[in-house]
């Protein structure tokens, strides 16, 4: 049995704006900084001891950040781990990518299926990388979706609901699945200090 959490990379200028952005390699803003420091410190109490991302900046970064206030190795990438591939929809804003696309198919994109399949190979190939070893692992908003999906056999997330910046989702790999463990979706919320500390 593994212990997964997956975490959410921090916000970046195109979440702040509500743009897609799939694989569009867009980097943190200072609010996704800080977020990533409130991340860890969430994750601190845990016995984690091994941590891993996707290889688009958004998710490195906050996972390096992560790494450093735990005092874990650097992060280890996987490239199934990337973000949803949305096609001619990335960029848009996410009002006019569902008034054009609705929950279809986007002309160039990634189906939903293909996207959870991928998603439970990568947090398999990441686990096989620390066998038995509590590990983060910093995704998208999308992968988490998806993988949430699979460990609740559709009842999460519930309609409308979003995976926030920043918001860890814990599971369990064993050789019968994927189960969900506990799930706080929300993004957590940035005190004074830690906006000063993170120059947000």
């Amino acid at each position: 049995m593994t212990l997964l959490a997956l975490v959410r990379h921090g916000q970046t200028d195109w979440n702040a704006e509500r743009r897609i952005q799939g694989r569009t390699d867009i980097p943190l803003n200072d609010t996704g900084r800080a977020q990533a420091l409130i991340a860890a410190d969430a994750l601190r109490d845990g016995s984690w001891t091994h941590i891993a991302s996707s290889p688009l900046q958004r998710a490195r970064e906050t996972a390096e950040i992560i790494a450093e206030a735990l005092g874990l190795e650097a992060p280890s990438t996987h490239a199934g781990l990337v973000e949803r591939d949305y096609g001619v929809g990335e960029g848009t804003l996410v009002s006019d990518f569902l008034e054009r696309f609705g929950t279809g198919p986007v002309p160039g994109g990634e189906s939903a299926e293909h996207l959870a399949e991928r998603a439970l190979q990568a947090l398999g190939a990441v686990a096989d990388d620390a066998p038995g070893e509590a590990t983060i692992v910093v995704a998208h908003g999308g992968v988490i979706r998806a993988l949430l999906g699979i460990a609740t056999d559709g009842a999460l997330p519930r309609p409308g609901e979003r995976i926030e910046n920043a918001s860890v989702t814990v599971f369990r790999l064993t050789e019968e699945g994927l189960a969900l463990e506990s799930a706080s979706l929300d993004t957590p919320v940035l005190t004074p200090s830690d906006r000063e500390a993170s120059g947000a």
